[in-house]
């Protein structure tokens, strides 16, 4: 799977040891940008989740009618066989 938004890796500076407070200074950049990152990601699966669970609903729904449809039909089939049936028993 391709990523999205594939971003170049920054590669670390080359920081003398003796100078610790550019090594604090890019580690502190790097986290912040993890961060916003990870926001991003956040942000599109809570997306992709609505999406998804919009999605079971109307196929839930589209469902649901489909079965009252088939309910409905057999209870109109069974009035109307009933109604045969109470025709015939009353010519005999």
């Amino acid at each position: 799977m391709k990523k999205q938004n594939a971003r170049p890796a920054i590669m670390k500076p080359a920081i003398e040891p003796a100078n610790p407070m550019m090594e604090m200074v890019w580690r502190l950049e790097r986290l912040e940008r993890q961060v916003q990152r990870l926001s991003e990601l956040v942000r599109n699966h809570a997306e992709d989740n609505d999406r998804l669970v919009r999605i079971v609903a109307e196929d839930r729904d589209v469902i649901r009618r489909e079965l009252l449809r088939k309910h409905e039909h057999r209870v109109r089939v069974r009035k109307h066989l009933r109604d045969v049936s109470s025709k015939v028993d009353l010519e005999h």
